[in-house]
């Protein structure tokens, strides 16, 4: 008679079978996952090379000088004598500069910055002197003619003298009451300088007066706006408005190097994009023509 197996040992035996195959299984996983990992930490030459080239293609894109973003940005006319001016120091404290071209149709004699016919006399040299320095200049027209007539009139004497030098922004300064109906009268301004040519036209304003005579800024691509808080040569205060700006007037007491007098600064308003509006308005493109 054939001795019988007992159960309890057939049990055991299949146990230990299943629990060789589930720990060979396991050991298998681990060995495969180690393999694995060690092939992802060695660096292969496909994303060595993609790496480089996105590197060099963001190098290339990048067409603003980052050191000029972070500086004061300076409106200058012929009140600040080239004379006294060493462009070369003040160039090295400035991300740009605003020059004032025309001083508006109210000139009834000729002074110290000013031409009878409006032109500044200090606008050519001082656009001159930082172009070459790699210092991007806008320009700007002080708006005061009496009619809507006139007013095209500025426009274009504004437009000819600055045009040549290709700034990269036409700026209207409005800041007080000439006509009637001022915003009929800064809209023809601006439209008589489009349909010249210029292609970026922005608007300094106060916030008050922008309010106080319902001037529009909608056909602007560009907002300027002053406010000076204690005005002691430092930021103080943002501009009080709900309106969307890209540059803010913070001083009319600011001291840089190169230049002994009290000046105006500006900067990029806090609350935008820095290189992007600073590209927007001072961007010079390769042929030396405004964006």
């Amino acid at each position: 008679m054939r001795k019988r197996i007992k159960p309890v040992v057939l049990l055991v035996f299949f146990i230990g079978i299943i629990s060789f195959l589930v720990l060979s299984r396991t050991i298998a996983d681990i060995q495969a996952r180690e393999k694995q990992q060690t092939i992802k930490t060695i660096p292969t030459s496909n994303s060595h090379s993609k790496s480089t080239t996105s590197s060099s293609s963001s190098k290339k894109e990048e067409s603003i000088n980052p050191e000029l973003v972070g500086r004061p940005i300076i409106d200058i006319s012929g009140w600040q004598l080239p004379s006294e001016i060493d462009y070369d120091t003040l160039s090295q404290n400035v991300g740009g500069v605003i020059v004032r071209v025309h001083s508006g149709a109210q000139a009834q004699k000729e002074n110290a910055a000013t031409h009878l016919n409006g032109l500044d006399k200090s606008y050519q040299t001082h656009i001159k002197e930082f172009q070459k320095r790699n210092i991007p200049v806008a320009v700007y027209a002080y708006v005061a003619a009496k009619d809507k007539k006139e007013m095209e009139k500025e426009a274009e004497e504004f437009y000819k003298a600055a045009s040549p030098y290709k700034p990269t922004y036409y700026w209207l300064d409005v800041e007080e009451k000439t006509m009637k109906d001022m915003n009929a009268g800064v809209e023809a301004f601006r439209a008589k300088l489009q349909a010249l040519g210029a292609k970026n036209i922005g608007l300094y304003i106060g916030t008050y007066f922008m309010e106080e005579h319902s001037i529009s800024t909608d056909k602007f691509t560009a907002l300027w706006i002053p406010t000076y808080g204690f005005d002691d040569g430092f930021y103080n205060a943002a501009p009080d408005t709900a309106t969307e700006y890209d540059l803010h007037q913070y001083t009319s007491q600011g001291q840089l190097n190169g230049f002994s007098h009290y000046l105006d600064l500006n900067q990029i308003a806090l609350t935008q994009d820095q290189e992007a509006i600073y590209q927007k308005l001072f961007k010079v493109e390769k042929d030396g023509s405004s964006s």
